[in-house]
């Protein structure tokens, strides 16, 4: 059999393949058939100088992505989103550098691989409506194979970045000045004592009717948590029960009840709201600290977001001398999370032009900077972030390729 060989000599080579590295050190002699670097893909026969693997560290994929989803929770993503890990290489596959953008398109995919990229933060998620073919054909399957074939991941956390307390609205208010700030829309609490939506209370002064109507109950699926306990009803001895429930088994608990004439009558039905947890939630309302100038926010915002122009809508009545001391604020898209907010200046990347003239109309002056301009600015910020939630275990860099699409001509 016609083989080669390799040498590598005592000051030490790096012979790398995806997701793993072999240091060899000494003299190594390796023999192989030559057919074989036919069949080799070439990132597999790249030998690069010696590098002590101990100032190198590694992260795998499933224990980076659960401490990128302890970061900010993908519980606070809206429902209609698609977050969390959206591409996945066969495992084991092991993460050295995290490659953040905005937007993933095919210069950025390129970019990412030349930086040797494991895992691809993009904040807007590539793959959000279904798939029903991979091929070559569009933009973003293409994007799904490169990433396959390069074995490189692909997470975006996209709405639960926004309603996060540390990110890209929390960010977008920075650019205001001294203020302070509050959600427009405050989330929930995902980690609640209680199962069920719906509390259904009632009362019997019969034991034995009773018994019959609980076992039945415990045996309803998405019913949880039946207590009892002795009450006075009109001056007679009743047992109260306590049940909470899903609202599909609410209806199967209402039915139920409903047998039962004297226990209907006295049913309660409680709906149960979840916390809502503190400076979390889409969009921020700013009060600034200090009111200024319409003209002196403009020149804040493009030197935060670092543009060279923004798009402007004078509130009726309003000019650029008006004094501004509430600011509506939501990056991206806002027009369903700024509507019906009062403030004296809404700042986001677009809205429609219907829902800018309604603005106007009540006095209320737009300020839109394209929709990626008003996040991708938050980037440099994740990374640093990032760095230290990750106890800089794995390399993260920014993406220099990613810019938003549209441009003055």
């Amino acid at each position: 059999m016609t083989g080669f060989k390799v040498v590598f000599f005592t000051f030490g080579f790096l012979f790398s393949v995806p997701n793993c590295a072999l240091h060899l050190l000494g003299s190594l002699e390796i023999c192989m058939p030559l057919s074989f670097l036919k069949r080799a893909p070439r990132k597999l026969l790249c030998v690069q100088p010696w590098i002590d693997l101990r100032s190198q560290s590694f992260m795998d994929l499933k224990v980076l992505v659960s401490s990128l989803n302890d970061f900010a929770s993908l519980s606070l993503a809206e429902s209609w989103d698609n977050v969390g890990l959206l591409v996945e290489p066969s495992p084991p596959h092991v993460v050295n550098t995290l490659f953040l953008t905005n937007d993933l398109t095919e210069e950025v995919m390129t970019e990412a691989l030349q930086k040797r990229a494991d895992l691809i933060l993009s904040y807007h998620p590539p793959i959000f409506k279904p798939l029903k073919r991979i091929t070559w054909q569009t933009w973003k399957e293409r994007l799904v194979i490169q990433a396959l074939e390069n074995r490189v991941g692909i997470y975006s956390p996209h709405t639960a970045y926004d309603a996060a307390s540390h990110g890209v609205n929390t960010w977008l208010a920075k650019g205001l000045g001294a203020c302070s700030t509050a959600p427009l829309h405050s989330s929930a609490s995902s980690n609640y004592p209680t199962r069920g939506c719906y509390r259904v209370e009632f009362s019997s002064c019969s034991t034995e009717n009773l018994e019959t109507v609980l076992s039945r109950l415990r045996d309803m699926p998405g019913v949880s948590l039946i207590a009892t306990h002795p009450a006075r009803v009109d001056g007679e001895e009743h047992m109260r029960v306590s049940l909470n429930c899903t609202q599909h088994a609410l209806l199967q608990v209402g039915a139920l009840l409903s047998q039962n004439t004297p226990l209907y009558e006295n049913t309660e039905i409680i709906s149960l709201q979840k916390p809502l947890l503190h400076d979390t939630g889409m969009g921020r309302l700013c009060t600034l600290k200090e009111p200024v100038a319409v003209q002196v926010l403009i020149e804040r915002v493009k030197s935060h977001l670092r543009l060279p122009h923004v798009r402007l809508a004078l509130g009726a009545g309003k000019s650029l001398e008006s004094v501004v001391k509430a600011v509506a604020v939501c990056a991206g898209s806002g027009s369903s999370v700024l509507q019906g907010t009062e403030a004296d200046l809404y700042l986001t990347g677009e809205m429609s032009h219907h829902d800018v003239l309604d603005a106007v109309a009540k006095g209320i002056t737009v300020i839109l900077c394209e929709h990626s301009n008003s996040e991708r600015g938050f980037l440099l910020e994740l990374q640093q972030l990032l760095a230290t939630h990750l106890e800089n275990k794995i390399q993260v860099i920014v993406s220099e390729k990613d810019r938003d699409p549209l441009q003055v001509a």
